[in-house]
């Protein structure tokens, strides 16, 4: 969701001092489509190398000025997201999908980002849900 957005933003996917992998798995995501993900509800691949993953738990904590009601643990948070998303993409732990086909789930469901990011100002998940809708648009054209 985050790189598909960052990738609407037109941020770039750099290496991070973090050691995480958003870079490498944007470059898969961008690359192939198709290639597949696994719903991971915890430390991922992106996390693996970071130097906030200690034995499978982030460690790090996240600035909540925009989201005041939200943990301050980026673990929490992230993990309260997925278990927003899941359901509504009718994904679970392990289960294998496409990117191309995550894609079109996530476009179904834009609407529900209002409830799925409700600790967040209404600002932020607006500017959120229009990178997503621009990243989606750029990976499918025509969504």
């Amino acid at each position: 969701m985050d790189i598909i957005t960052q990738y609407g933003a037109g941020e770039p996917f750099e290496p991070h001092l973090y050691g995480h992998a958003v870079h490498t798995v944007a470059r898969e995501i961008l690359g192939d489509i198709n290639v597949e993900l696994k719903m991971e509800l915890g430390a991922d691949d992106i996390c693996r190398p970071c130097i906030h993953n200690i034995n499978g738990l982030c460690d790090d904590t996240i600035d909540i000025s925009d989201r005041p009601l939200a943990p301050v643990s980026k673990r929490e948070w992230n993990l309260i997201i997925d278990k927003r998303w899941a359901p509504l993409l009718g994904a679970k732990q392990g289960d294998i999908l496409t990117a191309a086909e995550m894609c079109r789930r996530i476009a179904g469901h834009l609407d529900d980002m209002p409830d799925i990011y409700r600790e967040e100002t209404a600002e932020k998940t607006a500017r959120r849900r229009s990178n997503l809708e621009k990243g989606l648009s750029k990976l499918r054209p025509g969504t």
